[in-house]
C-alpha cells in the first residue's frame, strides 16, 4: 500500500479534531445540566401556567384580621422533591402553613394552604415580606405584599435642634401611622440686628414610616462671627403633619476672645500685686503702738525704789 498523500494526512487531522471536539462536548453535558436552575418552582397558587402566575402573593386586611392564600411547589425532575417552608420580613413573620415540609412526587404539583394574621396593633399602610421555600442548597423565595385597612394620622415632630458652627442639626420623627414623602423644610435664623437666613420650604429626598427617626443636617455657610442667634426650624408632611422647633447660640470671635480674656486676667493680676506691695511698705514704715500697761507698771517700780532710798541711807549711816 501506498504510504498517504500529504492532503489525505491533513484531512485525518482535521477528522480528527472533530471528533475530539464532539466527544468533549458530550462529556461536558451531564456537568452542564448539574448546574443549571433548579428542576422545582415555589409560586403563589391560581395560575395554570407561567403567563397567568402571579409574581407575588398580594392580601388586603384591618389589624386582628386573618388572611389566607395557597402556595404551590411544582417539582418537574424524576424524584420526589421536599422543601421546607418558613416566613421572612416583617409580613413573612404572620404568616403559617399548613404543613412546614412539604414531599411533592416526581412531576407534581402540590399546593400549601397559608394563613397570615395581621397584628391587632398593626399600623395600617403597607407591609412586606416573602415565604422561602429550601430543598437542601436550592432556595425559592416569593413575595408577600399586605394591605392593612384601618384609620391613618399622619405626625411627625421635630427633635435635637443643634447649632455647630456653620452646620444646623436636627432630627425628623414619624409620630403618626402613616408613610410620610418628602417631608418640606423651611429654616429662618434671626440675630441681634436682624434675619440673618431665610430659607422658603423646600422638600426634603426621604420617606419617613411610621416610627422611624432620621438624624440630618443643613449647612449654613455664612454663619457669622460675632453674634447671638436663634434658630427656627419648621417641617411640614402631606396629610397635615407640621411641627417647629428652635435653638440659640452665641458666636464669638475666638482670637480675640481669648487675647481679651488675657488682658483681663493681667490688669488683675496687677492691681492684686500693687495693692501687696502698699500692704507691705505700710506695715515696715508705721511705730508699733506703745505697750500702755507695761510703761505703768515700769513707772510705778521706778517711784518704789525712789522712796526705799532715803531709808535705806539712813539704815546704813546708823
Amino acid at each position: 500500500m501506498s504510504p498517504p498523500t500529504p492532503r489525505l494526512r491533513r484531512a485525518l487531522l482535521v477528522l480528527t479534531a472533530v471528533l475530539a471536539a464532539l466527544l468533549c462536548a458530550l462529556a461536558s453535558t451531564p456537568a452542564a445540566a448539574d448546574d443549571g436552575p433548579a428542576d422545582w418552582t415555589a409560586r403563589p397558587a391560581g395560575g395554570s401556567g407561567d403567563r397567568d402566575a402571579r409574581p407575588y402573593v398580594y392580601l388586603e386586611g384591618t389589624p386582628g384580621t386573618v388572611l389566607q392564600d395557597r402556595l404551590a411547589v411544582t417539582n418537574s425532575g424524576r424524584a420526589p422533591l421536599t422543601v421546607r417552608l418558613r416566613g421572612d420580613g416583617r409580613a413573612g413573620a404572620w404568616i403559617r402553613f399548613a404543613v412546614d415540609t412539604v414531599t411533592v412526587p416526581a412531576r407534581t404539583r402540590a399546593e400549601v394552604p397559608l394563613a397570615l394574621t395581621v397584628p391587632p396593633d398593626a399600623v395600617p399602610g403597607d407591609a412586606s415580606g416573602e415565604v422561602v421555600a429550601v430543598d437542601g442548597g436550592e432556595e425559592s423565595r416569593v413575595p408577600v405584599r399586605v394591605r392593612i385597612g384601618g384609620p391613618t394620622l399622619a405626625a411627625l415632630t421635630v427633635e435635637d435642634v443643634g447649632i455647630s458652627g456653620e452646620t444646623l442639626r436636627y432630627a425628623l420623627v414619624n409620630r403618626g401611622n402613616a408613610l410620610l414623602r418628602r417631608p418640606r423644610l423651611a429654616v429662618r435664623v434671626d440675630g441681634v440686628f436682624g434675619t440673618l437666613l431665610d430659607r422658603p420650604e423646600r422638600p426634603l429626598p426621604l420617606e419617613l414610616a411610621p416610627g422611624r427617626r432620621v438624624e440630618l443636617t443643613e449647612p449654613w455657610p455664612d454663619a457669622p462671627a460675632l453674634d447671638a442667634v436663634t434658630v427656627r426650624l419648621r417641617v411640614t408632611a402631606p396629610g397635615g403633619a407640621r411641627d417647629e422647633a428652635e435653638a440659640s447660640a452665641t458666636y464669638l470671635p475666638v482670637l480675640p476672645a481669648v487675647g481679651g480674656g488675657l488682658l483681663v486676667l493681667g490688669v488683675l493680676a496687677l492691681v492684686g500685686s500693687g495693692a501687696y506691695r502698699r500692704r507691705r511698705r505700710t506695715g515696715r514704715g508705721a511705730p508699733e503702738p506703745p505697750d500702755t500697761e507695761t510703761e505703768a507698771e515700769t513707772k510705778a517700780e521706778t517711784e518704789a525704789e525712789a522712796d526705799t532710798r532715803p531709808l535705806a541711807k539712813a539704815g546704813a549711816e546708823k
